[in-house]
């Protein structure tokens, strides 16, 4: 027996991480990070909705005004990926962004990786993709 398909969802296109000022975020992600601003625009009544993403990415992060029960500073589950996790760490630190003390590194079959928090405190993670041969 063949199992159906349920829906017709084929891709993660965005994420949400609030944000207490999304001109200070934008920045961050845009210039710090070097994200794309892919969407900033007005919409409803004095709301405005800002998306960035890395270059190439399909999924992209939203970046909304905190509200109650979604308050800025949170763990935000999202991993990005990078080709040098140390590389970065060295960069992000220089350019005074709160990461980890090191990149972890948990043994063979877990890839390196740290921790590192936006301007608003919100926890996000680099992981080091193996390179393709």
């Amino acid at each position: 027996m063949t199992a159906q398909r349920k829906t017709h969802i084929n891709g993660v296109h965005t994420v949400a991480v609030p944000v207490t000022d999304q001109d200070r975020a934008l920045e961050f992600y845009v210039s710090t990070l070097g994200f794309e601003r892919r969407m900033d625009a007005e919409f409803g009544e004095g709301q405005r909705w800002v998306e960035v993403a890395p270059p190439g990415s399909v999924t992209s992060i939203a970046l909304v005004p905190e509200r109650e029960g979604a308050p800025a500073g949170v763990e935000t589950g999202i991993r990005l990926s990078t080709a040098d996790a140390d590389a970065d760490h060295a960069t992000l630190a220089a350019h005074g962004v709160d990461v980890d003390a090191e990149v972890m590194r948990l043994g063979d079959y877990v890839p390196p990786m740290f921790y590192f928090r936006d301007p608003d405190g919100n926890r996000l993670v680099l992981v080091e993709l193996p390179r393709e041969n």
